[in-house]
């Protein structure tokens, strides 16, 4: 690390204007993946997983799915506060230790399962619980992550720093997540196709006892090494109590901190919702109801209502309707590849149209797209139908994704920083109510043969997210697009062609 430490001096110089070090930046990309290698190898894998202890029924899937979206939903805005109080070291420790040792612990109980599959009923539910346990600790560990790194760090390392580099520090961490998502299944497929599935499950364990360390190292490097970071955590940890003295009003405390700290206050919105701080899940949803992007905010949550993804119900289905593990691995290593290529097409549509209309484009195309899944409902052979709800799934990715990130950075531009983590929180947990409420229907519909049924309810559902986003860009826009240039364009070519 002796250029990133050399570089890091330099920049102690003169914070404010310095470019961010180059290596600095590869440290955080890596333990970026290393993280994101784990969540995704663990969210594949753990449908074959279930589909096999539990032949013929969605049922273990769909539990599990159950359990982990729950918890998010239930946790997320408490994760959202508690991420917003803790400095950035502690936050740190706490997400890399509970992320890879509740990974580890759900591989040791999975493999258990596996290898010794007469068990005696008590010790069968005990393992399977500490499965749904130990992952459900895993994506809440996930979702500190998340906030810490995508809600809060990207936007203090790009403060100050020339436009467009919050858009690309966006758009690299989420390439990262999605080369993780296309490259992570197709070893784990792979493995499960060509050596077993118990091989799986160890490597997945084994993993994560390897990158704990250098993951946490990485990370605290760049923590170390950017000054951004030093004054905002050191801002974060001197704010004053927000609880109003007597004989002061709030405007009145105020007016005598500097003015660095006046702007880590929290917002009216947020300090008029003080006396709701015994029900801290309360106060964080009045704080996001409040926000400008609400709107953007529950169309995204809304996409989450599916079973249009690789997700593990479909990796399920699939896998029951005789679609290899490792052509399943393929299909949503594709699937990746498209979300990859959307990283790269959103900052060029971004430049040209603005964030607004670009995530209007981008919601719309999806919905398009997803019409093939719907048609591969009416097609009787399995195969073509399977192979015909892969493709539409994976190119439904280019759009999906792009209006993620239209989503993110309408909440990074125009939510205060004081809640910024706050309401990462609470959008991470309606995402994963949604998500939740997919499982349930899982489990109500756990009939392989039935899945036509979920594939409509989710495709009525991109429905409504692509309309209420639409409300938004009215409400914001006063108008969807511009009539009198399309007119203008119009005429244009009818003069040239006559």
């Amino acid at each position: 690390m002796g250029d990133a430490e050399l570089e890091a001096r330099q920049c102690l110089i003169n914070p404010e204007n310095d470019p961010l070090p180059t290596s600095l930046l590869r440290c955080l990309y890596v333990g970026h993946f290393l993280s994101r290698w784990s969540a995704r190898m663990w969210e594949f894998s753990v449908a074959l997983y279930m589909i096999n202890i539990w032949p013929d029924s969605l049922l273990l899937t769909a539990l599990y799915g159950v359990v982990e979206s729950a918890s998010v939903a239930l946790f997320g805005p408490i994760i959202g506060e508690w991420v917003n109080k803790l400095s950035y070291v502690k936050v740190l420790q706490l997400w890399t230790l509970s992320q890879n040792l509740s990974f580890i612990a759900a591989g040791v109980a999975v493999i258990v399962l596996l290898v010794y599959s007469s068990l005696k009923s008590i010790i069968f539910t005990s393992l399977v619980l500490v499965t749904y346990l130990s992952g459900a600790v895993a994506v809440l560990s996930t979702l500190v992550g998340t906030i810490l790194i995508e809600r809060e760090w990207v936007v203090v390392m790009s403060e100050d720093q020339p436009t467009g580099v919050l858009t690309k520090l966006n758009s690299v961490l989420r390439r990262i997540d999605l080369v993780c998502k296309l490259c992570a299944p197709v070893v784990s497929g792979f493995i499960v196709s060509f050596v077993s599935l118990t091989a799986s499950a160890i490597f997945l364990a084994l993993w994560n006892v390897v990158s704990v360390c250098v993951e946490y190292w990485l990370l605290s490097s760049v923590y170390e090494g950017i000054p951004a970071l030093h004054l905002k955590d050191s801002k974060r940890k001197q704010i004053p109590s927000s609880d109003p003295e007597p004989s002061k009003s709030l405007s009145e405390q105020n007016s005598d901190l500097p003015i660095e700290y006046k702007n880590n206050i929290p917002s009216p919105k947020t300090q008029k919702f003080g006396c709701f701080s015994i029900l801290p899940c309360l106060g964080a949803w009045k704080v996001y109801l409040n926000q400008e992007v609400v709107l953007p905010g529950l169309s995204l949550a809304l996409l989450f209502f599916t079973v249009l993804s690789f997700g593990s119900l479909m990796t399920a289905v699939l896998e029951w309707e005789g679609i290899a593990a490792y052509q399943i691995g393929i299909a949503r290593g594709i699937s990746a590849i498209v979300g990859i290529t959307a990283t790269f097409t959103y900052p060029i549509l971004e430049s040209k149209i603005a964030t607004l209309r670009t995530g209007l484009w981008s919601i719309w195309s999806q919905w398009s797209i997803l019409l093939i899944c719907v048609g591969s409902i009416w097609v009787k052979n399995k195969l073509p139908s399977a192979y015909m709800l892969m493709s539409g799934v994976a190119a439904s990715r280019l759009g999906l994704w792009m209006f993620d990130l239209a989503v993110i950075q309408q909440m990074q531009d125009q939510v205060p920083a004081s809640d910024r983590c706050i309401v990462g929180g609470v959008q991470n947990s309606i995402q994963s109510a949604m998500d939740l409420l997919g499982y349930i229907m899982g489990v109500i519909v756990s009939n392989p043969e039935h899945f036509w049924v979920l594939i409509l309810i989710s495709f009525v559902l991109v429905s409504l997210a692509a309309i209420l986003y639409t409300l938004h860009i009215w409400r914001v826009r006063k108008h969807l697009f511009h009539f009198e240039k399309l007119y203008g364009l119009t005429q244009r070519f009818l003069g040239s062609s006559s």
